[in-house]
């Protein structure tokens, strides 16, 4: 491995967008490659975003030997395959979430990650920014007393259904899409997995809107919103038995956050920071130490088996058991 790691990234996703230059903003750390099914794509990427090289297959680039780790940023159905693929070539990856379309694909992936020696991680961002240390130092310390309630909104208009979100066979759904984002919060927040779980969704060809309860251990409850056909909202509370905690951008924090006591606001202000290079920077740090990311691929395999089960759920019509599924 060089003094720098060189990143590949698989595909050319408009999220990629965001996180080639975090990569680049953290030292040590440089985006080689991008590959595609199209050169010419690949090329033109590669261009947009000053990265060196292009490759017309993701095979080609996983095998070429200019790349240390893996960014993989490609549609959910693809996720596994290419993780698994990137893992036996002794390459880390660090995939996008959801870490793949369902908890069985999941533990493949692990498996792989275990015969591979190389660590594997999911992509979300959100968890990495300062907000959430301190967000957990407060409930911590009291500051709403007893946790009873975490709500969790993520929605947004889907233009083109022709779209990722929208496919069945690409693995979409608002769910896989957004949702997993308010369902990872409500486990982040709680530091527990829920016992059961009911859901309800509009039916398309995927989940187009959908709503959750999750309960969680110690009479805790979750609310989780998702749609890909609403206007778009994204917002998170955390109530407690004497005050409450306002996201109002919890998915893209800024520098704090409102704290309700007794009908009383305050701004609780914390340190800003881009949580894509927070991201780089731990799975850098893992791939140099051979450790486990911050949140390992377990914790990526737990967030699956709740997603599966609020599917499940919505599709069934009645609530679903979770306790000892991992």
């Amino acid at each position: 491995m060089t003094d720098v790691l060189r990143w590949g990234v698989l595909g050319c996703a408009s999220i990629a967008r965001r996180v080639v230059p975090a990569i680049a903003n953290v030292a040590g750390n440089t985006v080689a490659a991008v590959a595609s099914r199209s050169l010419d794509k690949a090329r033109a990427f590669a261009d947009e975003l000053a990265i060196p090289r292009g490759f017309g297959s993701y095979a080609e680039m996983l095998a070429s030997g200019e790349i240390d780790v893996v960014y993989n940023p490609l549609p959910n159905s693809l996720h596994a395959e290419w993780t698994i693929h990137a893992l036996e070539r002794g390459l880390p990856v660090l995939c996008e979430k959801p870490f793949t379309v369902n908890a069985a694909e999941a533990r493949m992936v692990i498996a792989a990650a275990h015969r591979a020696g190389r660590p594997v991680g999911e992509a979300f961002m959100y968890r990495h920014h300062p907000l959430y240390a301190q967000v957990a130092r407060s409930i911590a310390e009291g500051a709403i007393g007893e946790l009873r309630l975490v709500s969790g909104v993520f929605t947004f208009a889907l233009g083109d259904r022709n779209e990722i979100p929208a496919s069945a066979a690409l693995g979409g759904g608002s769910l896989r899409d957004v949702g997993c984002y308010p369902v990872n919060l409500a486990r982040l927040v709680t530091g527990a997995e829920p016992s059961r779980v009911f859901a309800m969704a509009h039916f398309g060809e995927v989940d187009d809107t959908l709503a959750a309860v999750l309960e969680f251990p110690g009479n805790v409850v979750a609310q989780v919103a998702s749609s890909i056909e609403s206007e778009e909202r994204a917002h998170a509370e955390i109530l407690g038995t004497r005050g409450a905690i306002l996201l109002d951008s919890p998915w893209f924090p800024g520098d704090g956050f409102t704290l309700v006591r007794e009908g009383q606001s305050q701004r609780v202000t914390c340190a800003t920071g881009d949580g894509y290079a927070l991201e780089v920077e731990d799975f850098a740090r893992a791939v140099r130490t051979g450790s486990a990311p911050r949140w390992p691929a377990e914790d990526a395999l737990a967030n699956m088996i709740v997603v599966d089960a609020i599917l499940e759920s919505a599709r069934a019509g009645h609530a679903v058991e979770l306790a000892g599924a991992a």
